[in-house]
């Protein structure tokens, strides 16, 4: 995200002191070149009139003298010729052959054209030309005078200027990319500081918090926006944790006088009720985990699970059995189902507490005297324990929606329950790695898997 602020702001600044520096660099050299052809068109000038006055005498001896001066002081070579094209006058300077250029220049001056200023080939640079100007006698051309001047004076010029514009974006484009990036920082700093608060609260630190006096004043202010929701949230938790400490506490004096009231009958029954009361004190026990699981979780927030070496063909047979009693008040039948040994290391009570969800949601929406088949599978890298009702089922779209909380079939409003038993399974099986999938059977019914993974040792 810096990368994308600096590039917007960084492109235009630079773009735009890029193109002020080369308006001003063109301006400079033309202003260099116009200065220097405005004065070699003086300089032509007033040796027009010295060459018409000289012309008409027929003497070159004072124009001579005038073009040897001003050369030896100047360094500009001024050249009169006559009518014919032939040199008259160049002071004490041998008259070099002329280009073809210059020819053609001196031509068109005889001929009475006036004098241009030549087009610089690049607007950095001055043409090297000279300058022919006709002398004219009462609207006769009689001559005509030729200047050339050292064109090095106004190169060096022009390129002083370009050096101090080029030197000056620089130092204006340093000073942008210095700037960009402050301002940058002092952007984005507090949504970096936000990112680490979030991310410090979803590892369990619900202290993290973002100070609120840094940053533009729409970033303080959602700086404050985020304070508060911690501070809700937080709130929330600490009051849910809690309620699940006082429940879990409460509920075991409960739980342990039920318990020593069924040793204490058990004292009195025969032999015939041992198996009754060994499973009502395998329940106990297991109620006495998941409250001590309960315990852990809302000590920690999140609870470490005790795995272990698990047989689920054994746990689903347990589990069956115990609902056996439940499910047989309506007629309803548990059926085992599967292999007869499947290994995983899992948490056993959690795979348990959703078992007993999902059996408690088949035997509630199947019919009376129907069937329920339970058992526990193998199938490539994974484990799997299913639960196949025979009740109306669900269509596709029921189906991915049915481990939502508080989902309900339209179909079945009637029946008691909050929607809660498959979402709760669900969340149960995620901390351990597993999942929970709800699908339609092929001959009615529906079929609720828990998956875990193959793991067959700790």
């Amino acid at each position: 995200m810096r990368r994308r602020l600096v590039i917007v702001f960084l492109v235009p600044l630079v773009a735009i002191l890029i193109a002020l520096g080369g308006a001003a660099g063109w301006s400079a050299a033309g202003s260099v070149r116009q200065s220097f052809y405005t004065q070699q068109l003086g300089d032509l000038g007033y040796f027009v009139t010295s060459a018409r006055q000289a012309l008409r005498s027929g003497s070159a001896t004072v124009i001579d003298a005038e073009v040897t001066r001003f050369r030896e002081v100047y360094d500009i070579d001024v050249t009169v010729f006559d009518l014919g094209g032939g040199v008259w006058a160049s002071g004490d300077q041998d008259a070099a052959a002329l280009t073809e250029e210059d020819a053609e220049r001196v031509r068109l001056a005889l001929s009475g054209r006036r004098a241009e200023q030549p087009a610089a080939v690049y607007p950095w640079s001055v043409a090297d030309a000279a300058l022919a100007e006709p002398v004219f006698d009462d609207g006769d051309v009689i001559g005509a005078v030729m200047v050339a001047g050292d064109v090095e004076a106004p190169r060096a010029a022009i390129l002083q200027q370009i050096l101090v514009i080029s030197a000056i974006a620089l130092v204006l484009i340093a000073l942008g990319v210095l700037l960009v990036f402050r301002l940058a920082r002092w952007v984005l700093s507090p949504v970096g500081r936000l990112d680490e608060a979030m991310v410090a609260i979803e590892r369990g630190e619900m202290d993290a918090r973002v100070a609120e006096d840094a940053g533009p004043p729409e970033l303080r202010r959602m700086a404050r926006v985020f304070n508060g929701m911690a501070d809700e949230i937080e709130r929330v938790m600490t009051r849910q944790q809690e309620f699940a400490l006082n429940a879990s506490h409460e509920l075991r004096n409960p739980l342990n006088a039920l318990l020593l009231r069924v040793e204490h009958l058990a004292t009195g029954l025969g032999t015939e009720w041992r198996e009754d009361v060994e499973e009502t004190r395998e329940e106990g026990r297991r109620m006495t985990r998941i409250l001590e699981t309960l315990l852990g979780l809302a000590r920690g927030g999140r609870g470490d699970s005790p795995m272990s070496a698990v047989d689920l063909s054994t746990l689903a047979a347990r589990r069956r059995d115990a609902w056996r009693d439940v499910a047989g008040n309506r007629g309803i039948v548990l059926i085992g189902s599967g292999e007869t040994s499947v290994m995983s290391v899992t948490d056993r009570t959690i795979v348990e507490s959703a078992l007993d969800a999902v059996i408690d949601n088949a035997v509630k929406f199947s019919p009376d005297g129907g069937q329920i088949e339970i058992g526990a599978h193998r199938e490539g890298g994974a484990c799997r324990i299913t639960v196949r009702d025979h009740g109306p089922g669900l269509s596709e779209e029921q189906a991915a929606a049915a481990t939502g909380r508080f989902w309900r079939s339209a179909e079945n409003e009637d029946t008691p329950g909050t929607g809660l038993g498959l979402a709760i399974a669900s969340d149960l099986l995620e901390t351990v790695g597993g999942a929970l999938t709800v699908a339609a059977a092929a001959d009615g019914g529906l079929v609720v898997a828990l998956q875990l993974h193959d793991r067959t040792t700790p």
